[in-house]
C-alpha cells in the first residue's frame, strides 16, 4: 500500500520566545512563507499543512498559507498534540511529517531521506535526524521527524500530561534521557548525519532575535542568485565568508 505522508508545520503569532516570528522578512517575504517555499520542493510528501492556533491574531498565517497555496488547519493553541492529531485526521495522513515553524533553512533532500527510510520499517514508529537523536549532528534547524499516524492516535488517547500535550515528539523520544519514551511501544530510528554536515556549533532555526539575524545575513546572501541554496552552500559560507 502506498502510504499518504503528510507534513504538518505548527506555527503560531505569539511565540513566548520572539513574538511574532513567523512573519519576520527574509529576502522581501515572510519567514512562514520561506518555510513553505523549502518544504514544497520535497518530492516524498504528498500534502503540506500549516497547523496554527484558532484565535484571531493568526488569521496573517492562513493568509500566507492560501498564497503559498498550502493546505491551512486550525485547532488548539496550547494543546498542539490535538491540533497535530485532528490536521493529520483531516488529511488523511498515514505517515504524519513534523518540522518547527521557525526552520526557514530545512533541508528538502533531508526531508525526503527521512521519508524514504520510514517507510522501509516493518512495523509502525518514529524517524528523525534531529542533531539531539543517538549523537547525530547536523546543524540545528534542519531536522526533521516522521512517525506513523496509528501512533499518534494512541498517544493522543492516552496523554494527559499537559506539557507533552504542548510538544508533540515527547511523546515519542525523551530528548534529556536520549532514548525512545518506550521502544516496545514506539521504535525509534536515525538517519545518520553524513559527515561533511556534522556541524553542530550552526544554528540555523530562529528563536532569537540574534538567531533571526543570521538568518536573515545568509538569506541576503544567496537568496537573490540562488534561491534554491541547501546546506552545504551554507556551510561554505558559514566557514570561507562568515567567520572571516
Amino acid at each position: 500500500m502506498n502510504k499518504k505522508v503528510v507534513l504538518i508545520i505548527q506555527a503560531r503569532m505569539g511565540s513566548t520566545r520572539l513574538p511574532g516570528k513567523s512573519m519576520m522578512d527574509l529576502a522581501g517575504a515572510p519567514l512562514i512563507s520561506r518555510v513553505l517555499e523549502r518544504v514544497k520542493r520535497c518530492k516524498n510528501i504528498d500534502n503540506i499543512v500549516l497547523a496554527i492556533p484558532l484565535n484571531k491574531e493568526n488569521d496573517i498565517l492562513e493568509k500566507q498559507a492560501k498564497i503559498s497555496n498550502i493546505d491551512c488547519f486550525r485547532g488548539s493553541e496550547n494543546d498542539l498534540l490535538d491540533r497535530y492529531y485532528q490536521a493529520a485526521k483531516t488529511f488523511n495522513a498515514d505517515i504524519v511529517g513534523r518540522i518547527p515553524a521557525d526552520n526557514p533553512l530545512s533541508e528538502p533532500y533531508e526531508i525526503d531521506r527521512i521519508i524514504s527510510h520510514h517507510k522501509l520499517l516493518d512495523t509502525p514508529g518514529f524517524s528523525s535526524n534531529l542533531a539531539e537523536v543517538q549523537g547525530s549532528s547536523y546543524p540545528d534547524g534542519i531536522g526533521a521527524e516522521m512517525f506513523d499516524f496509528s501512533l499518534l492516535e494512541k498517544v493522543w488517547q492516552k496523554e494527559s500530561d499537559s506539557q507533552k500535550r504542548e510538544h508533540v515528539h515527547l511523546n515519542f523520544y525523551n530528548y534529556d534521557l536520549d532514548e525512545p519514551v518506550d521502544i516496545k511501544f514506539c521504535p525509534v530510528t536515525t538517519i545518520e548525519c553524513p559527515e561533511e554536515y556534522r556541524r553542530p556549533e550552526i544554528v540555523l532555526d530562529v528563536n532569537t532575535n540574534d538567531q533571526y539575524k543570521f538568518i536573515k545575513e545568509i538569506y541576503e546572501y544567496f537568496y537573490k542568485s540562488n534561491p534554491f541554496f541547501g546546506i552545504k552552500d551554507i556551510i561554505t559560507w558559514y566557514d570561507n565568508v562568515y567567520k572571516k
